[in-house]
């Protein structure tokens, strides 16, 4: 029996119709440089430069715009360790209602600034003790809010995978996509764009090493839980793949590849400097695997997605001077 998958090709291609114009079709960078330290083709999918910084405005305006007039006049609520809360917050403001995120006490300052800056309120709690889903699900239920996830969503799954639908478009072939892994929605989106247009694709995703619960889970078969990884790269600080996402990531996903905080930082370093672009440390995992060479059989032409690019510049000049 044929189960039909969560999310299609169709359902990718009707949210870049929904987000046109809204969320920016962003520039595909290429370097000389890059390539030769690969030694492959690289395009890099600039997310960095998406509004509030991260690819995550795809889906959550995706999402938020599908709401009934019933439910934007209640209000939205997410929870975020930064770059979804602030597209929430955003798309909230764009569509005329209000957001109230969950955030961790330890957020980076200038997410939870721009968090606000957007006009959501913010409840903060402690990521290593409290359960964010169930916190999240209990404030929406509280406030009569309408919750939106941050990657267990068709609509934001579909929403995300508009970044690798827009670079194929771009740039056509490609022999492989890798993307950062957190809770798995991007590589979803991402993984379903590709193979959709590119049957043959390589889809790898990269988490970092103490955090790796989507290796582990594709690897056992099932969803693996690990304590809550303390990483450079706090988006990514999942601590188990979500359902939803583990449903399309292990079918679709062919490779999983781990890197450390200092091939993370290097990668960093190396995009500032010689391409003179600024990533935060979770949008740089997928290039800093591609430098560190942690894919294997490495492909000619690989799709890479910078998922943002949140950072202050103090945080920045500490990482980068470590």
């Amino acid at each position: 029996m044929t189960t039909t998958p969560p999310v299609t090709l169709e359902d990718v291609r009707d949210a870049a119709a929904r987000i046109a114009g809204v969320a920016h079709r962003t520039p595909v960078l290429r370097s000389r440089t890059l390539d030769r330290l690969v030694g492959a083709e690289v395009f890099l999918k600039c997310e960095n430069l998406q509004r509030v910084g991260a690819f995550k405005f795809r889906g959550a305006y995706n999402a938020a715009s599908r709401l009934s007039p019933e439910q934007l006049a209640k209000g939205i609520a997410a929870y975020s360790s930064g770059n979804h809360a602030q597209a929430v917050a955003l798309a909230a403001r764009e569509l005329g209602t209000t957001a109230v995120i969950l955030m961790p006490e330890d957020t980076p300052r200038s997410k939870l600034e721009a968090t606000a800056g957007y006009g959501a309120e913010i409840v903060t709690y402690d990521r290593y003790t409290g359960d964010r889903v169930a916190l999240g699900e209990a404030l929406a239920a509280d406030r009569g809010l309408t919750l939106i996830p941050p990657y267990e969503h068709p609509h934001i799954i579909a929403g995300q995978g508009t970044a690798a639908l827009e670079l194929i478009e771009e740039v056509g072939e490609l022999d492989a996509l890798v993307t950062p892994v957190g809770g798995g929605g991007l590589i979803a989106g991402s993984a379903t764009a590709a193979k959709g247009l590119l049957p043959g694709i390589r889809v790898i995703g990269v988490e970092p090493e103490v955090g790796d619960d989507t290796k582990r889970s594709l690897e056992a078969g099932e969803r693996v839980s690990i304590p809550v990884p303390r990483t450079l790269a706090d988006g990514l600080a999942a601590n188990v793949p979500g359902e939803l996402t583990f449903s399309v990531n292990r079918r679709l996903v062919d490779e999983i590849a781990l890197v450390t905080d200092d091939q993370v930082r290097d990668a960093m370093r190396l995009l500032f400097e010689r391409l003179k672009t600024v990533v935060e440390p979770s949008g740089a995992v997928a290039p800093a695997a591609l430098l560190a060479g942690r894919i294997s059989s490495l492909p000619r032409r690989i799709g890479v997605i910078l998922s943002g690019g949140n950072i202050g510049a103090r945080r920045f000049a500490e990482i980068l001077g470590a």
